[in-house]
């Protein structure tokens, strides 16, 4: 079992992965990703992870699949959830305790992160509810790359700017 986002506590049983198809001449390098969903209907499932790399899409959007070779693969978003989505690449040289300090405002407007290890980097896969005042997360983003922390790109922006 894992904890979702919403607190409460989900099976993997009942998720299953949803494919999206990827450019692999992107930085990362890689052709897919798969993001757990929850199913709504046939073809419709609720996202229920933060994407680490497919673009255009952010936690608890319900997406339109496609079944292609036994996978499930993102066809389209049928319903925006207002969720926006940011990549934070920190080097792991970077302290602890200075990561903390530009962290916690963000932390502080809603924001979560999910983590993930690429070769000397480490990889924030970073959600911002709805309720978050987006101006305000991204200038918090805009400091932590200034002044040398992280660096940051917006996987989508679902809040209305």
């Amino acid at each position: 079992m894992e904890a979702d986002k919403l607190g409460k506590l989900t099976t993997t049983a009942s998720l299953t992965k949803v494919f999206f198809k990827l450019n692999a001449d992107s930085w990362h390098g890689y052709s897919t990703e798969s993001v757990w969903a929850e199913p709504i209907s046939s073809n419709r499932y609720r996202l229920r992870n933060t994407p680490f790399f497919a673009k255009g899409v952010s936690f608890e959007d319900i997406v339109f699949i496609q079944e292609q070779d036994g996978d499930l693969v993102f066809e389209s978003t049928s319903i925006a959830a207002g969720h926006s989505t940011y990549r934070i690449l920190l080097g792991k040289s970077v302290p602890d305790r200075d990561f903390s300090k530009y962290w916690h405002p963000l932390e502080e407007a809603g924001c979560s992160y999910e983590s993930a290890v690429r070769e000397k980097m480490l990889l924030l896969a970073v959600d911002v509810p709805p309720n978050a005042d987006i101006n305000a997360v991204y200038k918090l983003l805009e400091k932590g790359e200034k002044d040398g922390i992280w660096g940051f790109e917006e996987g989508h922006c679902g809040h209305a700017v």
